[in-house]
């Protein structure tokens, strides 16, 4: 059967996980990114979870068409509350809110690890996934931003360092983001275009947004 092609904003967090990693999908859906992955060899093996029997049940459904049910398992979780530490070293937690997601990882046991490897796309309130970040000792080992069915997303590769430093509030909003990469550049437009709203009740934003225009160049 012929292997489906995920689409930008999936396909910037595959490209985020390590060869040959053990990988947890969190939030897996049709568990499309890792069937994709263990097809293509970038993992052996991997966990799909998700909250609702819905889409697991889809998901399943996918893993069987693509006859790998020996290497991908299905499991009813909520966030990583069902995932042992030894079972992921590459964890993908996409498609949620910012929030959703530093929730998740909090109420993770072994997320301090540091050999672990976090891949994060928030769908919203990014800034708060960035600010929980660097008040909990993780650092963005890099991130990158894609446009998808004409939407913006970006996406965070993350490791707990256990480091803590000051960063400007400017900072929640870009990130690592590059402003000379075109996707990010576009990103960050968009960012700005909703600050702007936002600042119509919170005056205080309009600091950020020249902050983040003198920044980037914008």
């Amino acid at each position: 059967m012929r292997l489906f092609e995920l689409d930008n904003r999936l396909a910037l967090c595959a490209s985020f996980v390590r060869q040959g990693a053990t990988l947890a999908d969190i939030g897996t859906d049709h568990a499309y990114l890792p069937i994709w992955l263990v097809s293509n060899g970038v993992v052996t093996k991997a966990l799909a979870c998700d909250i609702n029997e819905g889409p697991l049940n889809a998901g399943k459904a996918d893993v069987e068409r693509y006859s790998l049910s020996d290497k991908i398992t299905l499991r009813l979780s909520d966030g990583l509350k069902k995932v042992k530490e030894n079972e992921a070293e590459d964890i993908v937690i996409a498609g949620m809110g910012g929030e959703l997601i530093a929730k998740i990882l909090r109420e993770c046991t072994w997320a301090k690890n540091s050999s672990k490897r976090f891949i994060l796309q928030p769908m919203t309130k990014c800034e708060v996934l960035i600010r929980w970040l660097y008040e909990n000792g993780f650092e963005i080992l890099e991130q990158k931003a894609c446009e998808s069915d004409k939407k913006h997303y970006t996406v965070l590769h993350v490791q707990y360092t256990g480091d803590t430093c000051y960063v400007d509030n400017s900072f929640f909003y870009i990130g690592k983001l590059d402003p000379k990469d075109k996707a990010s550049k576009l990103y960050l437009e968009h960012i700005i275009s909703h600050l702007k709203k936002r600042a119509i009740g919170d005056e205080s934003l309009f600091e950020v947004i020249e902050k983040i225009k003198g920044m980037c160049n914008l």
